[in-house]
């Protein structure tokens, strides 16, 4: 195409061949001419079969023009693979161990469950913890304090590390927690902790009535609608009447400012996102409420919200470029644009009909909504090419007029794919329009095309970050909405034989510029890159385009390492002023290193390793290794309500070697768990389904925390009987579950406590115990005769039936578990097991 040579007049650099084929490509396909015609026929297959060829062309056309899709489109799309298309979800998260709470949302191990899924399919995943109860909150089922939010989010970490994502793409999240979270300074804290949370970003959800309260100096409670346990419980009622919220603690919220952006100073995290700003703008928000985002912010989304992203290469629209230095002027195809734009919004509208839904959740979330999110790339080195200064106030007002062309024509095609396949099925006029929404604030003839016709998509904008897209397909153009970072810089790549090379790669505009006889070697000041220009300019961008985008903006912030941590602060508190609905910054010190190698790094040959030292039951196992493994295989027999059942556990455990105090120390470690018979009872699918986690815990290292909240696990269906408690004077009785799952757990523990994994209370014996056990199995085998032990796993048919299940009544025994404990002779009584406590 001419206008093709007239604005990408140099070849791509070899780097971006080499990540596109190794990300992008499939088969054969070995140019980018092939990868635009694999992913517009499999997309296009979302249409009548009559116009299919025709759409087909469209889109390898506007391919051609600058449109691209977001990673996981332009890698799954086409090939027959089993992956989502969409980028990120977002995943809810309820107060409960397993089923749903109160309030419907999954429990804790369902949710993992449901993200394993989502990330093993090539989707990201952003969460809100905040409904889990504080430590220390009161467990009414199980008389015990909750552990918090915080200690989920391990096993959330370990299991995004060990699942590796379609397309060998590792998972990435977002862990977000509200500004009223009673555990919000640990959450804040946990960055810190070396090796933590490496799977997440994190940010704190804040409200403009804690900002507020910031800017006023004004306490502020942390609360949570779970009632604490009686040892955090004051004097006095500490029960909110007007929403009925438990207070934890006051504190001041200028203090607890202080301590999120003394963190976000130091280590980049939390992020700040504003969620009020977030509802309040949302063209849905009078049937949805938005917790969490994507992990990179720019995607608000409610519970099974997806990211079906597509940028556009702004670069391509670029005419003459760089005519300023030839006498001439460069200009941009607005025409161009607006074509691309609306041919994009079909294209992913497309996308949600073609795709893979990792769970019905989403699918049904897609279909009601149908969010698509329009967006562009390269903005930084386009003003290079028309000679505009990306600080400067011409370079604002050039993206304001993008940003708006985009929205105007993404608006007007989704009224137009209305008309022609109907709106999007919860579209309401009145709501939708109402005044405050992103869709208020349309142009009027907009508007009334509206309510007169509806419109296909509930919102149609995003701008993500483009990193590999823009490398692989924009020769290396500048990311998203940034600057460009530096014109040239070292970027490592893993080879084929394990090792790393590093590689010289150049900006696309840098590159055109000396192509075209400029010298790079004293460069006109509008090559300006982003750490050369003020943060505040950074946030004048973002708030030059947040107004035409109707989700959010993904955007960092560089900023000096002796930025002053005063002018860092009111960064933020503008952001929240200015109307954006987040902010991320970065700023280089010793803790972070740089973002990038602007040059070649050297390691001194003495320096320590820091991966010298790590403990074996930490290690993250990313995968079941192939053939067979160590295994036990145990029959468990258990009693309920509706008589025995039994069932076969197997347990594989595999050899694992790590490094403490400079010397190696090999360890065996459980890594998974399954039931090896048919699952169509109701509550074996649960425990299949709960055998999954355990084991997704168990490579992450953190099985034994998963089996103590496994045994936690209560359902109303009566008690289960399974083992046997020893009182001080030896009499025995039989030990109650609140659950099937809570009784597998127990046998699971006493199976790896035989083994000597765990110690007897389930309690995770230390490496180094474990260590000198496996060196001792290797020198004698057996260790000990685990056949003479009594086997608690099994059922002593001499002692109660299911009859007696039924009878039971009363508290929950702290000896034997039984609910079964009764006021007799001023004493706590267990009628189950004979054990006496409080009197009084």
């Amino acid at each position: 195409m001419a206008e093709d040579n007239l604005n990408t007049p140099v070849a791509p650099q070899q780097f971006s061949i080499d990540v596109m084929i190794e990300k992008y490509a499939k088969g054969d396909e070995s140019r980018v001419e092939d990868i635009y015609r694999r992913v517009a026929r499999g997309v296009a297959l979302a249409e009548p079969e009559a116009l299919r060829t025709k759409t087909e062309a469209d889109f390898v056309d506007n391919f051609r023009r600058g449109a691209l899709g977001a990673g996981r489109i332009m890698s799954a799309a086409g090939t027959g693979i089993e992956a989502t298309l969409i980028n990120c979800f977002v995943q809810p998260v309820g107060d409960a161990i397993q089923g749903v709470d109160e309030n419907g949302l999954p429990g804790i191990y369902v949710a993992l469950l449901q993200a394993a899924e989502t990330m093993r399919r090539g989707g990201g995943v952003g969460y809100n913890f905040s409904a889990i109860r504080p430590k220390g909150a009161r467990v009414h089922s199980t008389g015990s304090s909750a552990s918090g939010p915080c200690s989920y989010m391990d096993v959330f970490d370990a299991s995004c590390r060990t699942v590796e994502s379609a397309g060998s793409r590792r998972g990435a999240q977002m862990g977000i927690l509200d500004c009223t979270h009673p555990d919000l300074l640990e959450f804040i804290a946990a960055k810190h902790e070396k090796g933590r949370w490496n799977n997440f970003n994190v940010s704190v959800a804040v409200s403009d009535e804690f900002m507020q309260a910031v800017a006023d100096d004004a306490g502020w409670e942390l609360v949570h609608r779970a009632e604490p346990a009686p040892s955090l419980r004051a004097s006095g009622d500490l029960r909110r009447r007007e929403d009925g919220m438990w207070v934890y603690r006051e504190v001041r919220a200028r203090e607890v400012w202080d301590v999120i952006m003394r963190s976000t100073y130091d280590v980049a995290e939390p992020g700040v996102v504003f969620m009020s700003r977030m509802n309040d703008d949302n063209n849905l928000r009078g049937v949805e409420t938005i917790r969490a985002t994507n992990p990179c912010g720019e995607q608000p989304l409610p519970a099974y919200g997806c990211c079906n992203l597509g940028p556009l290469n702004l670069t391509r629209f670029v005419r003459d470029a760089f005519a300023q230095e030839r006498g001439g002027t460069p200009s941009f195809d607005w025409d161009a644009l607006a074509k691309t734009t609306r041919i994009q919004v079909r294209f992913l509208d497309d996308v949600l009909d073609v795709t893979l839904w990792p769970l019905p959740e989403q699918a049904r979330e897609a279909d009601a909504k149908r969010r698509i999110g329009v967006g562009f790339t390269g903005l930084g080195d386009t003003l290079v090419m028309l000679g505009i200064r990306y600080d400067a106030p011409e370079g604002r007002e050039f993206a304001t007029r993008v940003a708006r062309t985009m929205r105007d024509e993404a608006y007007r095609a989704s009224v137009e794919l209305a008309r022609e396949r109907g709106a999007f099925p919860l579209f309401n006029a009145k709501q939708y329009l109402e005044e405050g929404t992103f869709a208020s604030r349309l142009p009027e003839d907009i508007k009334e095309d509206i309510r007169k016709t509806g419109i296909r998509n509930s919102h149609l904008l995003s701008i993500a970050p483009t990193g590999t897209v823009s490398l692989a397909f924009a020769d290396n153009a500048s990311n998203g909405i940034e600057p460009a970072f530096s014109w040239t810089y070292q970027r490592t790549k893993r080879m084929a034989d394990g090792g790393r090379q590093s590689f010289a790669v150049e900006d696309h505009a840098y590159r055109l510029y000396r192509e075209l006889g400029g010298n790079v070697n004293a460069l006109p000041d509008y090559f300006v890159n982003a750490l050369q220009m003020s943060a505040h300019d950074h946030l004048e961008m973002m708030a030059a385009v947040q107004p035409f985008v109707d989700t959010s903006i993904s955007k960092t912030v560089n900023v000096p390492a002796d930025y002053p941590f005063d002018k860092f602060q009111d960064l933020y508190f503008e952001a929240w002023r200015r109307g954006l609905k987040g902010l991320a910054t970065y700023r280089p010190n010793e803790t972070l290193g740089a973002v990038l190698s602007v040059t070649p790094e050297t390691t001194p040959a003495d320096s320590p390793d820091p991966d010298l030292e790590q403990d074996p039951l930490r290690i993250a196992i990313d995968h079941r290794p192939r053939g067979e493994l160590p295994a036990v295989i145990e029959k468990v027999e258990y009693l309920t309500q509706a008589g025995k059942k039994s069932l076969y556990v197997a347990v594989s455990f595999i050899e694992v070697t790590g490094r403490q105090g400079g010397e190696d120390v090999t360890i065996e470690r459980p890594i998974e768990f399954f039931i090896p018979t048919g699952q169509r009872d109701e509550s074996q699918q649960w425990i299949t389904a709960t055998m999954r986690s355990l084991s997704l815990a168990a490579r992450g290292g953190f099985v034994a925390r998963n089996l103590q909240d496994m045994r936690k696990v209560s359902w109303d269906r009566g008690q289960v009987r399974l083992g046997d408690v020893e009182r001080l004077d030896g009499h025995r009785s039989p030990r109650w579950h609140d659950s099937e799952v809570a009784a597998l757990a127990y046998a699971i523990q006493q199976i790896l406590y035989r083994r000597g994994f765990l110690d007897a209370e389930g309690n995770q014996v230390p490496s180094r115990a474990l260590a000198q056990r496996h060196t001792r199995a290797l020198a004698a085998q057996p260790v000990l005769d685990e056949t003479e032990e009594d086997d608690p796993t099994q059922l002593d048919s001499s002692t109660g039936d299911a009859h007696s299940l039924m009878r039971m009544h009363g508290r929950k025994c702290p000896t034997c578990g039984a609910n079964a404990v009764i006021r007799k002779d001023g004493c706590d009584f267990c009628t189950a097991c004979g054990e006496i406590g409080a009197c009084g």
